[in-house]
Formats: structure tokens, C-alpha cells, sequence
């Protein structure tokens, strides 16, 4: 057996979910919603299922959803892609970032990523032999800068792996970031995967800026995309890759023999989703910005200091300013005790973790955040008084 996955500790987010699922406690840890997705997404997917082909779609995606994802980001982020020469449905974007990451990386090349990063990231780019170069980020704002970079980046940068906007922190990079980002990548030859799988929810009046977007990264990019956070369909795993042709040619090579295709009725109904006209994108952030600020609102009332959420479905409580010594790893215990479950923000880290953060999620029905609001009240005086471990 491979050392390298056998030694690997369970998703963080699969043992807070088991732990909810074992105590009762409400699951505000794994990102998940309990409503908003569309249902005439759902009813073209199923009578798709019925009355079109159940046999393998084309490798790269049916062609129809492909002209959906190029028109798509046409029309909301002014990009030009030639859905047949730029576009690769794959199966997730876990999918797509895995076969981004073993086409791009070649055993040796060093791979920069920014900290707290996604759990998938670290163990796919070992997998295919790179090297990670850590840039760790900060609450409350958590951006890199100049310096950031420079320490970074080296001659054996090939790749850089950015989450934009970025889960866990629930912030955002803009267009100045990604500038700066490029003078790197263009100075090192690097190829910028940008995974930007919550680029339409967005909050506060915030407009996404794809690094495709950025004239110095359109060729030396990959855009990673998915249809469960735009739908709030995580479960149905459909997400897609977007670069330049000579990038594409390897991503597709790389894509087919990982999952070779995904399921075309679950195709059809997110190519109907994404020609949905510009309001229901609108009215889908404007749900989930409420969310955020139902809870946000409540946590302060109830004496808890808040980070700020620009995005994803995401906020999270410092802990430090809220008068809790404890660091996240034993306040996320002793919440599950109290009946809610939480993600500590050190599990995000694969070095020096900022451990006075503890995220939350709020895509959830206003009852269940009013509920899980009254159990964090009730634990904070406690969280407060005890001694830290």
C-alpha cells in the first residue's frame, strides 16, 4: 500500500459530519445547504434521464454544456472561451484538480499554495511528485503580498494553486492580487490552476475577477469551475476546466483517464442551469448573504466576535477576541458537546496553523441557524471561564 494516502488522517470534514451524525448535534461544519437549489435544474436533469442517451457522452462534455460554461462566463465575467478548443467537463472539481495537478506537475517542480488551503490540495500535488511552497495568510483579512511572494516563489516554481474566493477564510483575492500574482508566474514561467468554485457567491456587492480575466494569466491558466456550489447541488459532482488550447489538449489527456466522462442527464441540467438569466444569480446570493448576516447578527448579539464573510457559504468566530483561550481544535470539541458541530480552521493548515479560528456554515434554513445560535449563546460563558488546555 502507498504510504502516502494510508498514513493520511479521515477529512476533517467527514469526522465532524460522522461525530453530528453520532451526537444529534447540528452540522454547521461540512458545507452543505439544506435549500436554494433550483428545481427546474433538477426536472431537466431527470427528464433527461428518461427520454435522452444514458451511454457515454463525448470525453471532454457534451457539447451543449460546454457552449453553456463558454456563454456563461461571456456574459457574467467578459471572457472569451471557444468551448470547443478551451472547456473539459470533468467529474467535480476535485476531479478537475486532480487532473490539472498530475498534467501540469512534473515530479520535482515546486507548487505554490497559499494557507489555509482546501484538504484535497496537499495530497494531490505529493501524488504527483510536486513539492509544496506554503504562503501562509492571516485573519482577518487573509491576503499575501509582495514580500509573500517573493519568499515563495524560486527557480523550480512550476505551478501555483489558488482558491479564489478562498475556503476556509471566506475572503476574497481582487484583480490587484491576481496582477501581482502574475508578475510572478510570468517571471517564473509558472501555470496558475485557480480553483474558483464559489465565484458566484459572492456577497456585499463584490464582482469575481477569474485570473482568465487577467490579460498577463489568460494563457498560463486553468480555471477550475463547479455546478454544485453555483446550484447548491453538491452531490451531483459536475465541475469543468477552462484554459487555453495548448493548455487544454494536456488537461483533457489527463481527465480521461481519470473519470472519462460524467453522467449526461446531470450534463443537461446544469447547461440549463447556467443560461438561467442574471437575476436568479443574483436573488441566489442575495439567500445566502442572508443567511450569513442572520447568523453573523445573532453570534454578536450573543457576545461572539465575528470575521468578515465576502464569500462562500462560510464566516468564522475569533476566538481570541471573543474572550476564548482555548485554540479551535478543543472549543470545536466542547461545541459538539453542546450540540453544534464546527470546523477548526487549524485543519487547514499543513504548518505553523492559525488556531484561534473556528468556521461555521450558514447555508442552512433560518430555523436551524436560530437553533444552532441559542446552543453557541448557552456555551460561551462556559467556553470563556475555563482554563485553556
Amino acid at each position: 500500500m502507498n504510504p502516502l494516502y494510508t498514513t493520511l488522517p479521515t477529512t476533517i470534514f467527514e469526522t465532524m459530519s460522522a461525530r453530528a451524525r453520532a451526537t444529534g448535534a447540528i452540522n454547521l461544519g461540512q458545507g452543505f445547504p439544506d435549500s436554494g437549489w433550483p428545481q427546474d435544474v433538477l426536472e431537466t436533469a431527470a427528464t433527461a434521464l428518461l427520454t435522452a442517451s444514458n451511454q457515454y457522452p463525448p470525453m471532454p462534455g457534451t457539447p451543449e454544456l460546454r457552449r453553456a460554461i463558454a456563454d456563461h462566463y461571456r456574459a457574467h465575467q467578459n471572457i472569451d472561451l471557444d468551448w470547443q478548443t478551451e472547456v473539459t467537463v470533468t467529474s467535480g472539481a476535485t476531479e478537475a484538480l486532480a487532473a490539472a495537478l498530475l498534467a501540469l506537475i512534473t515530479p520535482g517542480d515546486e507548487v505554490v499554495l497559499f494557507q489555509p488551503l482546501y484538504d484535497a490540495y496537499l495530497p494531490l500535488v505529493r501524488r504527483a511528485g510536486g513539492i509544496p511552497r506554503l504562503v501562509p495568510l492571516a485573519p482577518p483579512h487573509w491576503q499575501f503580498d509582495d514580500a509573500m511572494l517573493a519568499a515563495a516563489f524560486t527557480p523550480k516554481t512550476r505551478v501555483v494553486l489558488i482558491n479564489n474566493p478562498l475556503n476556509p477564510s471566506a475572503s476574497i483575492f481582487d484583480r490587484a492580487s491576481l496582477e501581482l500574482l502574475a508578475t510572478y508566474a510570468n517571471r517564473h514561467d509558472a501555470i496558475v490552476i485557480s480553483d474558483e468554485v464559489w465565484e458566484h457567491v459572492i456577497f456585499d456587492g463584490a464582482q469575481h475577477t477569474s485570473v482568465l480575466a487577467i490579460p498577463a494569466l489568460r494563457n498560463r491558466s486553468v480555471k477550475i469551475g463547479s455546478a454544485g456550489k453555483i446550484f447548491a447541488l453538491t452531490g451531483w459532482k459536475v465541475g469543468w476546466m477552462c484554459a487555453a488550447p495548448e493548455l487544454t489538449a494536456a488537461l483533457a489527456r489527463s481527465h480521461q483517464f481519470l473519470t472519462f466522462t460524467t453522467p449526461p442527464n446531470l450534463q443537461a441540467g446544469v447547461a440549463h442551469g447556467l443560461a438561467k438569466p442574471a437575476a436568479w444569480f443574483t436573488d441566489m446570493r442575495a439567500g445566502f448573504q442572508n443567511s450569513r448576516d442572520n447568523l453573523v447578527t445573532g453570534l454578536t448579539a450573543a457576545g461572539y466576535k465575528m470575521l468578515p464573510s465576502a464569500g462562500t457559504w462560510f464566516v468564522s468566530i475569533d476566538l481570541a477576541a471573543s474572550g476564548i483561550r482555548h485554540t479551535d481544535t478543543v472549543v470545536a470539541d466542547r461545541l459538539l458537546d453542546a450540540g453544534v458541530a464546527t470546523i477548526p480552521v487549524s485543519a487547514f493548515y499543513a504548518e505553523a496553523p492559525v488556531t484561534t479560528t473556528l468556521r461555521l456554515c450558514f447555508a442552512k434554513h433560518d430555523e436551524t441557524l436560530d437553533a444552532a445560535i441559542t446552543r453557541l449563546a448557552e456555551a460561551l460563558p462556559a467556553l470563556k471561564s475555563q482554563h485553556p488546555l
